[in-house]
């Protein structure tokens, strides 16, 4: 039996981003991912640039099973991280590998616009962020990844962790309104439905 078929990871679609990790850390990633049990469900969408959300960030072992993903499956999705981070010795060349690319958050036009000035600017761009913007329980998200979508003209796509059943999932792109508001509540009753964090729901 293959390693794919031991654990299946969702294929890319011709559109999305491609990272240059090769066999060997795909297979890495492969194998994290069924060593703590973990398959994937729904689709990446054929869209070249998105912004991708995930929820609910309740622990640090979120990122752990989100970077293996990244891995197993190739996918080049962008994290934006302190620039200063970026610069430590050693972990900053590991950071930047997995995707995560500096931002100056003095810079006068903010990092919503630094982040959408990069989407609009490439061909191909996968960005990713928690929109809880913390670990812990909120009530509300914050509007950083409504208005980076909207700011770049692109969908947001939800990404899911479901502690119970061990699934990381992938929903269909949410095309946005004018209407925060609104088009927070329809994304998060999709939420709902389908997560299970590890400390909290989203």
């Amino acid at each position: 039996m293959s390693d794919t078929a031991q654990y299946p990871v969702l294929p890319l679609p011709p559109s999305a981003p491609r990272s240059q990790r090769n066999a060997l850390v795909r297979w890495i990633g492969r194998t994290v991912l069924r060593l703590g049990g973990w398959r994937m469900e729904g689709a990446f969408p054929d869209l070249p640039k998105v912004v991708l959300i995930g929820a609910p960030h309740s622990s640090n072992w979120d990122g752990i099973w989100g970077f293996a993903v990244l891995m197993a499956t190739g996918l080049d999705l962008k994290v934006l991280g302190k620039d200063s981070l970026l610069k430590v010795p050693v972990m900053g060349p590991i950071l930047k590998r997995l995707g995560v690319i500096p931002v100056d958050r003095k810079a006068a036009q903010g990092v919503v616009e630094q982040a959408a000035r990069m989407i609009r600017e490439a061909d191909r761009f996968w960005y990713g962020l928690a929109p809880e913007g913390t670990r812990k329980v909120v009530e509300k998200w914050k509007p950083g990844f409504w208005r980076i979508s909207k700011a770049a003209g692109v969908p947001v796509v939800p990404a899911y962790f479901h502690y119970g059943r061990k699934i990381i999932g992938i929903g269909a792109p949410f095309e946005l309104t004018d209407n925060y508001d609104a088009d927070v509540a329809r994304i998060r009753s999709w939420y709902r439905a389908v997560s299970n964090g590890k400390n909290h729901e989203a």
